[in-house]
């Protein structure tokens, strides 16, 4: 891949220009809280964790002084080059009501940090129009080229607070093969060899699930 400034082709870039292939190179946990206000979604938080090895790899690349350790203004350029690179792919997030997509708004901003040999982002993201709890809503992560794999390791790292009683909450996790079974038309041998431009990889997502009664 030649496209620097992207989250999901840095780590190649850092080691060699090779192709992307089916599988993720970067790993990251990650949590989610879903913001409301009354009865509209606000806002969703994301926190991802990244692996020790790619963390490692971004201080080779960032640590313009040699002194192993990004200072603020190195973290900076991680922190915009990161925001850069996942605006092209909707910052990694969905939200779907009733099967129907929900177009979010970028975030502001995106903070990086370095802690305890990880590197960590955050960012928060608002919907573009007010969004009602209504039907049955799904909130995830991923990164529709397959390069890095983001988890959620408990399905306490999907929260929410002050739901209304009239909605429930569940953390749905698709069977990988199952999931290939049931779209086995749709992931054909181009995709597996270059999923790039395509959302199949939501398939495999980890999705936080709301069934909201209707209020009337």
């Amino acid at each position: 891949m030649r496209h620097a400034l992207r989250l999901v082709a840095l780590l190649a870039v850092l080691i060699a220009p090779a192709p992307a292939f089916a599988h993720p190179h970067v790993f990251a946990e990650a949590r989610l809280d879903v913001m409301l206000e009354g009865e509209n979604v606000r806002s969703l938080r994301h926190l991802w964790r990244f692996d020790d090895l790619f963390s490692s790899t971004v201080i080779l690349e960032f640590d313009k002084n040699g002194d192993n350790v990004l200072d603020p203004e190195e973290m900076a350029e991680v922190s915009k080059v990161i925001y850069d690179s996942i605006g092209d792919f909707d910052y990694f997030q969905f939200v779907t009501v009733d099967g129907k997509e929900i177009k979010m708004a970028p975030p502001d901003d995106l903070k990086a940090l370095y802690q305890d040999g990880q590197l960590i982002i955050m960012y928060e993201s608002m919907p573009q129009d007010i969004l009602p709890l209504k039907g049955t809503m799904q909130f995830g992560v991923y990164d529709p080229t397959f390069y890095t794999a983001i988890d959620f390791v408990e399905d306490a790292n999907m929260a929410v607070k002050d739901l209304p009683s009239r909605c429930t909450t569940s953390v749905v996790r698709p069977d990988p093969d199952e999931a290939i079974a049931q779209n086995q038309g749709s992931l054909t041998e181009a995709f597996f060899n270059d999923p790039n431009g395509n959302d199949l990889s939501k398939l495999f997502a980890t999705k936080f699930q709301f069934d909201c009664k209707d209020t009337q």
